[in-house]
C-alpha cells in the first residue's frame, strides 16, 4: 500500500511528496497536466519560502528579492527583509526544480486525475490506487475539497488576478506593489531580463485596462517585449470548513486562501507541506488542523486587515501614505509576513 497519495503536482503537492519521501514514506503524485505547470502567480517567494526550498534540497535560478516597496503615484515606502533575501522565480522554473528533486527522492508522478474517493478505517482508494493517506493539493478551486463538502460560502466582493511577463532587465530588487483606485499591480523580477507583472482587482476588466491605472508603471513597460500570455486566477478568497476529513488532508491553496495581496501563497504552501508530513509521521493527522492554523495565523490576520482597508475608499487611499509616514510599522509588518 502507498503511504501518501498526492492529488496535484504543483508546488504544494510536490513539496508534500518530497517531504514524505525524505521521511521514508512511499509517495505518489497524480497530476493531470504533462510537463511544467504554469499558473497565474506573483512568483515571489518570501525568505521563509526560500528556506523551505532549501530544506527540500531544491535549487532554482531566479532573482534575489531584498524586500517590498509600496507606491501610489505620490508616495513610496520600502522595507527590506531582515532575515535573508526572498526570491523571484518563474512558476515553470520552480516546478521544474521541484519535479527534479521529487524524482531524485524516488517519488512517482503519474499523469491522470483523482476522481471518486473512497476511504475506510485502513486507507483511501482513488485513481485506481490504494494509499494510507490522500493529500488534496489540487489548487484554489479544489474538486476534492468540494466533493468532501469542506467549502464554506463567502459573501465578500470577489477578487481576481491576471499576470503577464515582460522581457526587461529588472529596475529594482524589491517587489513593487503599485496601488490605485480599484486594484494593485505587483512587479516581481524573476530573471536577468524578465519581469512579471500581476494585477489584482475585484473589477472584471482586461489586463491592459487594469494596467492603464498605473501610468508610471505602464511607461516603464512600454518598450519591453511581451514575454508570456496573460494568465488569470480567481475568485481568490476560498473559505474552508476543515483541512482534515478522515484520511484526506488539504494543503496549499486547496486548504484555504485569503488573497494574493501579501504574496505569501507559495511560501505558506511549502511550509504547510512540511508540517502535514510531520503530523502523518507522528501518527497524529488530526493535529494538522491546529498546526495549519498556527502556521498561517499572521498571514490570515494581516491580509484580512489589509483587504478590509482596501474595500473602503476612504481607507484605501490612506494605505500607502500611512506606510510612508510610519516606515518602522510598515517594516515590522513586512517582516512579520516574511
Amino acid at each position: 500500500m502507498i503511504d501518501v497519495l498526492v492529488a496535484g503536482g504543483g508546488p504544494a503537492g510536490l513539496a508534500t511528496a518530497i517531504h514524505a519521501a525524505q521521511a521514508g514514506m512511499e509517495a505518489v503524485v497524480v497530476e493531470p497536466r504533462p510537463g511544467p505547470v504554469d499558473k497565474a502567480c506573483g512568483e515571489g517567494l518570501m525568505p521563509t519560502g526560500v528556506a523551505a526550498l532549501r530544506a527540500l534540497g531544491v535549487e532554482v535560478d531566479g532573482s534575489p528579492l531584498r524586500g517590498i516597496r509600496y507606491l501610489d503615484g505620490r508616495h513610496a515606502v520600502q522595507a527590506g527583509f531582515r532575515d535573508g533575501d526572498g526570491l523571484g522565480v518563474r512558476r515553470t522554473t520552480l516546478h521544474a526544480g521541484l519535479s527534479l528533486r521529487a524524482r531524485e527522492a524516488g517519488v512517482r508522478v503519474l499523469q491522470g486525475r483523482v476522481g471518486e474517493v473512497r476511504q475506510d478505517s485502513m486507507g483511501v482508494s482513488a485513481a485506481g490506487l490504494r494509499a494510507r493517506w490522500l493529500v488534496a493539493a489540487d489548487g484554489l478551486h479544489s474538486p476534492l475539497r468540494a466533493a468532501l463538502g469542506l467549502e464554506l460560502p463567502d459573501h465578500l466582493p470577489r477578487r481576481y488576478g491576471l499576470r503577464r511577463h515582460y522581457g526587461l532587465a529588472p529596475w529594482t530588487d524589491f517587489v513593487e506593489v503599485h496601488w490605485a483606485a480599484g486594484g494593485e499591480a505587483y512587479v516581481t523580477p524573476v530573471g536577468a531580463n524578465l519581469v512579471g507583472v500581476a494585477v489584482l482587482s475585484s473589477e472584471r476588466h482586461g489586463y491592459h485596462e487594469h494596467l492603464g491605472r498605473f501610468p508610471a508603471l505602464l511607461e516603464r513597460l512600454r518598450d519591453g517585449p511581451v514575454a508570456s500570455r496573460v494568465r488569470g486566477a480567481g475568485p481568490l478568497r476560498q473559505r474552508v470548513r476543515a483541512r482534515v476529513a478522515g484520511r484526506v488532508l488539504l494543503v496549499g491553496d486547496a486548504a484555504g486562501y485569503v488573497d494574493a495581496l501579501t504574496g505569501e501563497g507559495i511560501s505558506l504552501a511549502l511550509q504547510s507541506a512540511r508540517v502535514l508530513v510531520r503530523c502523518l509521521r507522528a501518527g497524529r493527522p488530526q493535529a494538522y488542523e491546529a498546526a495549519w492554523h498556527r502556521l498561517s495565523v499572521r498571514h490570515r490576520l494581516l491580509t484580512d486587515a489589509l483587504l478590509t482597508a482596501r474595500r473602503h475608499r476612504g481607507t484605501a487611499r490612506l494605505i500607502v501614505p500611512a506606510a510612508n509616514r510610519l516606515p518602522a510599522v510598515f517594516g515590522g509588518v513586512v517582516n512579520l509576513l516574511a
